[in-house]
């Protein structure tokens, strides 16, 4: 079946074009990006196996965007009437869903009633199911939400210590994110580790320009670092993550900044950012430390001891632990960061090897980096969230009932 999977930002359109069976087989026949949705030169990029279009052209809204999309799938020919579903990737569905679900007019009030809790994505994910279904009004849609996973997390390890009515009144809590990889990773890892999904003990760790980490005991997550927000948790590209949040009231009191201020400091000026004062990527503050940049090497620090942090507490969490996974841009690719991570951990049983870990060649289903004598596995598995969505809507819509 050919599955179509879209995901819609703030002012851009990803999508990804699947043929895909319920065997776990999988061909991806195209992929593209809009970019700067809402203007008149919109950066629109198709990619047709070896074949590349780009254009910059007038793209006013998502159903304009979307509608291009089909354009360039139908004219060259790669969808024909056997397109079977669409999957869309959706921020947030608070406590409503705790899996992918088809899409009806009772998911999209609940989507929309959850934008407030995701006033960046939430309502464009929703401008793209819409414009979906008047594009493809016979299609089914399904909605893969990036907070469902984390649905399993018991009250204990999601509430906050603030008074209880703030979760009654305003459903504050942590929700976690970056989910649907999470989640993806934890099936790659049991069928690297021939377990069954339901047995699976692992830390998986998503590591990239966002950051989260999650402990997964028996295919469940038990704890997740991201909160309420993508904000809490590790050390980012440019968030902050965990603080004292005292520390905003003095920095207020001593400079009068605003509330807008302040967010834009703590979700855009901070992280690797805001300690380096070189970039947010990590490989330019690499390159800056290699150069003797004190406060670039400062901040690789910070980044790598935050992730131990974390995995010394979910360490606690995970008994009978199968494997560490390490995933995302940093996680798959930035050897050095890895290294820095893993150091030192031998007397928790875990121990890196140097050689395997610096010269992976990092392989679709996956590569094991620990040494011979570790008593914990040490995996490396390429995300792939547009896959993930893919195959749960092929499962939902091959399940789905027949209409009348």
């Amino acid at each position: 079946m050919k599955i179509l999977v879209i995901n819609c930002g703030s002012s851009s359109i990803k999508y990804r074009l699947f043929e895909i069976d319920n065997s776990g087989r999988h061909e991806e026949l195209a992929k593209g990006l809009v970019e700067r949705v809402g203007s008149d030169d919109a950066k629109v990029t198709h990619q047709f196996n070896s074949e590349k279009v780009s254009a910059v052209k007038p793209i006013r809204d998502y159903k304009t965007g979307i509608a291009d999309i089909s354009e360039q799938l139908h004219s060259h020919h790669l969808i024909n009437g056997d397109l079977a579903g669409i999957g869309h990737r959706v921020l947030h569905a608070a406590e409503a869903y705790q899996e992918s679900v088809i899409i009806d007019s009772d998911v999209i009030r609940e989507i929309d009633r959850c934008s407030e809790l995701g006033p960046l994505h939430n309502p464009a994910n929703l401008a793209g199911i819409k414009a979906c279904k008047e594009i493809f009004p016979d299609l089914p849609q399904v909605a893969v939400f990036d907070t469902a996973f984390f649905q399993t997390l018991a009250p204990e390890a999601f509430l906050y210590a603030f008074p209880y009515e703030w979760y009654e009144k305003y459903r504050i809590r942590r929700y976690g994110f970056h989910g649907t990889s999470h989640r993806f990773i934890t099936q790659q890892a049991a069928a690297y580790l021939k377990k069954p999904k339901n047995e699976v003990n692992l830390i998986t760790m998503h590591l990239g320009n966002g950051s989260s980490m999650t402990a997964v005991r028996n295919g469940k997550a038990v704890d997740t670092s991201m909160g309420l927000t993508p904000l809490e948790g590790l050390m980012m590209g440019t968030r902050c993550g965990d603080i004292d949040p005292a520390a905003l009231f003095y920095y207020e009191s001593k400079t009068n900044a605003s509330l807008d201020e302040i967010r834009t400091i703590i979700e855009k000026k901070s992280g690797l950012l805001g300690v380096s004062g070189v970039s947010g990527d990590l490989r330019d503050v690499f390159t800056a430390a290699d150069g003797g940049n004190e406060r670039a090497a400062l901040a690789l620090k910070m980044l790598a001891r935050r992730v131990k942090k974390y995995l010394g507490a979910y360490l606690l969490q995970v008994p009978n632990l199968d494997a560490l996974v390490f995933t995302g841009g940093i996680g798959e690719n930035a050897w050095r960061m890895r290294e820095m991570i893993m150091s030192d951990l031998e007397h928790v049983g875990i121990k890196l090897d140097l050689q395997k870990n610096s010269h992976l060649k990092l392989p679709e289903e996956g590569a094991e980096i620990q040494s011979d004598d570790s008593k914990i596995k040490i995996l490396v598995i390429p995300t792939n969230e547009e896959l993930a969505i893919a195959r749960d809507t092929l499962e939902l819509v091959e399940n789905a009932p027949a209409k009348a």
